[in-house]
């Protein structure tokens, strides 16, 4: 952490603090801080990076809104859903957004289209809870609480494959970068590994003591991430996978998600980790070191 430290004292960031009623303050900061009308009208329940300079969130008002990291703008609203959007996502640098909803349904989207969405992906019995995207955009893997996985082709709407596993109320559903797999949490306390050209399983981690909540992949598809209603969260080395690498301890409640932080030469390999304790930690991803 000292490479960090010392590269953060060159910086000067602003710190901003963003409260309930919507409005930032700006506690230490070069300027003054922007305001914006919120995105939504209720509680927003995910959110996913699509370019280098959008996100896209989805919430409790039913609608999906893609906003600009910049000036914090909404520069565009889809409605469609009849009930809340559980979860958000795209593959980075593409036009497509895909979302998820309590209503069973999962819709896709295109940026630049002013309509409705361009593709519907009914088949699930209860709230769909995990979305995972290839890197091409061309296949979407979806999880729900009814303990199936489901593989789709975006272009036709197809569903190209489903699978179910007993108690396998899914959570979280990641792509592994430049591979044809896919990483699943669930709410049976294991990871999955499952194989998508066949949706089946090639791997399951060994059982926590917690249901997984989320779960997270290195860029370099060598790591992965999950999240537990105990607490911590665990690094799993995707090569060896018959161990765990390293466990974060420190929250008091819930680790309700994870990611891994992008680092280079002069930063140190890092991930982060948020809970219903209202922190947000960074942690060294080799030693469990907290920044």
């Amino acid at each position: 952490w000292g490479a960090m430290g010392k590269l953060q004292s060159k910086l000067s960031f602003p710190t901003i603090t963003y409260r309930a009623e919507g409005s930032a303050g700006q506690t230490r900061s070069i300027g003054t801080s922007q305001q914006h009308s919120p995105a939504h009208t209720d509680a927003v329940s995910s959110v996913a990076a699509v370019k280098p300079d959008l996100c896209v969130s989805g919430g409790r008002d039913k609608s999906v809104a893609v906003c600009s990291w910049r000036s914090g703008a909404a520069l565009r609203r889809f409605v469609g859903h009849e009930r809340e959007v559980t979860k958000v996502t795209s593959a980075f640098d593409s036009s497509r957004v895909f979302s998820a909803s309590r209503d069973k349904t999962v819709m896709m989207w295109e940026l630049h289209r002013a309509s409705g969405p361009s593709q519907h992906f009914p088949g699930h019995e209860l709230v769909v809870t995990g979305l995972a995207v290839s890197p091409d955009a061309s296949q979407l893997c979806t999880g729900s609480r009814d303990n199936t996985v489901c593989k789709w082709d975006t272009e036709t709407g197809e569903c190209l494959g489903r699978a179910t596993i007993s108690r396998n109320l899914v959570t979280h559903l990641c792509w592994v970068p430049g591979e044809p797999y896919v990483i699943q949490t669930s709410e049976d306390k294991t990871t999955r590994i499952w194989d998508s050209r066949e949706l089946q399983v090639a791997h399951t981690f060994p059982a926590k003591q917690h249901i997984q909540t989320c779960c997270d992949v290195s860029q370099d598809g060598r790591y992965c991430l999950s999240s537990s209603q105990g607490g911590e969260a665990t690094l799993w080395d995707l090569r060896q996978t018959r161990s765990r690498v390293c466990e974060y301890r420190g929250h008091i409640q819930t680790t309700t998600s994870c990611v891994f932080l992008p680092w280079g030469s002069a930063l140190a390999p890092s991930v982060a980790t948020s809970s219903s304790d209202s922190t947000v930690k960074v942690w060294h991803r080799d030693t469990a070191g907290r920044g």
